[in-house]
């Protein structure tokens, strides 16, 4: 994987299209049909694909919108590059620093830790699964996780070592539960928080403020609008790219305060509860202040009274009349939540975020 995606920021290679081998046999075709690669490697070597389209682009990353099908996300070599550069020299990582890889090259984050060694002139340190214990062990200077696996780092009996061992820990994908940034500090970390996606090559915004020569702004729909060298150029055979005069347009609702972009929820997952909008990640950054909530994601779920109603999914210990009186002393009475579901963990996607398909399902 790295010699094909070096060849490929190179100009020597064909687009590198990486897909996940725990991908089930359905989803992996779904893929393939929808993106048309020219070949595929396969452990039993390469096979040509008859009705295979080339591309431009260096890597094309294969993400799912809200419909479910498959969109390739196309990124130049132009476009890995400069938001590696920019993340390097933001960071403050020198030439000849290692970064551990322990997230799927088939997303993002995981492809950006490949690029970000090649420019800083080393291999990549590489775990094809994810084991705490060979995390904290691995001898890296810098690493991407997501908050799933911080937390799981921290827990390990050599969490406090083993977090502080990194010169920097880049923590996407997700918004932290509650004290776990706290917690690593204390522990010895640097943690630093990414927003971005897979059509701005990775995080593109560290600790709410933009990466050098990326611009943003947030629209009168509230929606989050990114322009710089590090956005996609479009969807492998599709013309449906959310471009506004230069912007790209994310499906993430957002404000900026003092400077710092702060990230309130997509869009589409706004609850109208009784003709009422509901902002799902404002309720949820309510409720994590609650002593007894360790973390919490927040849905609506189809309801024959009021259309939707607001739901938390909790891990803690709290009751649904404590975190309404809770929510309703600093939120509008109508986006309390009218469920509470206590769980072990919340599930999570293989990114790290939230599995929002399985919180609205859950009975």
């Amino acid at each position: 994987m790295v010699d094909a995606v070096r060849h490929a920021l190179s100009g020597d290679g064909p687009a590198v299209l990486p897909l996940s081998s725990d991908l089930p046999r359905p989803a992996l075709d779904a893929a393939l049909a929808a993106l048309r690669p020219t070949h595929v490697v396969t452990p039993d070597g390469v096979r040509r694909e008859p009705d295979g389209v080339g591309s431009d682009a260096a890597v094309i990353i294969a993400t799912s919108g809200s419909t479910g099908v498959p969109k390739g996300v196309e990124l130049t070599a132009e476009a890995l590059t400069a938001s590696a550069r920019t993340s390097l020299a933001r960071l403050g990582a020198g030439a000849g620093e290692r970064w551990l890889c322990c997230l799927p090259p088939s997303h993002v984050s995981g492809m950006q830790v490949l690029v970000r060694s090649l420019l800083s002139g080393t291999e990549p340190i590489i775990h094809e699964r994810f084991s705490p214990g060979d995390v904290a062990r691995s001898g890296a200077h810098h690493v991407s996780l997501v908050p799933t696996q911080l937390r799981r780092l921290l827990d390990t009996p050599i969490g406090e070592a083993g977090v502080s061992a990194f010169r920097t820990i880049l923590l996407g994908g997700a918004a932290p539960p509650p004290g776990l940034i706290a917690e690593a500090v204390a522990a010895g970390a640097r943690v630093v928080t990414t927003y971005g996606m897979s059509e701005t090559s990775g995080g593109c915004v560290y600790d709410g403020v933009p990466l050098d020569n990326v611009d943003l702004k947030i629209g009168a729909d509230g929606r989050v609008r990114i322009a710089g060298p590090v956005v996609f150029s479009g969807y492998r055979l599709r013309d449906d790219a959310p471009f506004e005069g230069g912007w790209f347009v994310t499906s993430d609702l957002g404000v900026i305060e003092d400077g710092r972009l702060r990230v309130l929820g997509r869009a589409d997952d706004v609850i109208n509860t009784g003709g009422r909008k509901v902002v799902p990640g404002v309720v949820a950054d309510v409720l994590t202040r609650h002593p007894q909530v360790r973390d919490v994601a927040v849905v609506g779920r189809p309801d024959p009274e009021w259309g939707e109603i607001v739901v938390a999914v909790v891990v803690g210990e709290v009751t649904l009349g404590e975190l309404r009186e809770f929510a309703k002393e600093r939120l509008p009475a109508y986006a309390a939540p009218r469920v509470v579901e206590v769980v072990r963990e919340i599930p999570t996607l293989p990114n790290g975020k939230p599995d929002m398909v399985a919180l609205r399902n859950h009975k």
